[in-house]
């Protein structure tokens, strides 16, 4: 997927007064690119308009005006993007209760080496994931993955780890949204 570049960032205040238009259309993406696995795990497919939208959201939020700041912004934010024939996802674990999710999180410390896209040949690409983000004995509750699906959409998502063994298919909307992504 092509880097988001510094040009097609507007400056804080500019996107805090179109925010309100800007706004549905993301949501909706975002909402073609979600997929809930079991009750905990939830994928979020990225691409180029929803990580924008992310770093416009950071820039408002912070009231960030260096163009160092804003470029280190971009930075982040584009490692998440797929690169050819990959698609970036941010894997949310949702789990309300926090003394459950401090558990969970501990027992899932080898989480994103089990997560997976299924293909339509039933082969299995196995995410790859941000080694910073992980640490010796806890998971943190927001992963950053890649597929590298070859430029192939994927049909399933699922989890092969020992404590939980989960696969969803996914909906025709998400795999047009995906293969979208895919070309762009």
């Amino acid at each position: 997927m092509k880097p988001i570049e510094r040009s097609e960032i507007l400056d804080y205040m500019t996107y805090t007064e179109k925010r309100d238009d800007i706004r549905p259309e993301i949501l909706s993406a975002k909402d073609r690119r979600r997929v809930h696995l079991g009750d905990d795990l939830t994928f979020l497919f990225e691409n180029r308009d929803t990580m924008r939208y992310q770093i416009q959201e950071m820039m408002r939020i912070e009231k960030l005006v260096r163009e160092e700041d804003i470029q280190h912004e971009i930075d982040t934010y584009n490692e998440i993007l797929g690169g050819y024939g990959e698609l970036g996802c941010t894997l949310l674990i949702e789990i309300d209760d926090k003394a459950e999710r401090d558990v969970k999180l501990r027992q899932w410390v080898k989480l994103p080496k089990h997560l997976y896209a299924r293909l339509k040949d039933g082969s299995k690409v196995y995410a790859k994931f941000d080694e910073r983000q992980l640490s010796q004995d806890r998971l943190s509750s927001v992963q950053y993955l890649k597929f590298d699906t070859k430029g192939n959409v994927p049909v399933a998502l699922g989890c092969d780890h020992p404590e939980l063994t989960l696969e969803s298919d996914l909906s025709a909307d998400v795999q047009v949204a995906l293969a979208e992504d895919l070309k762009s």
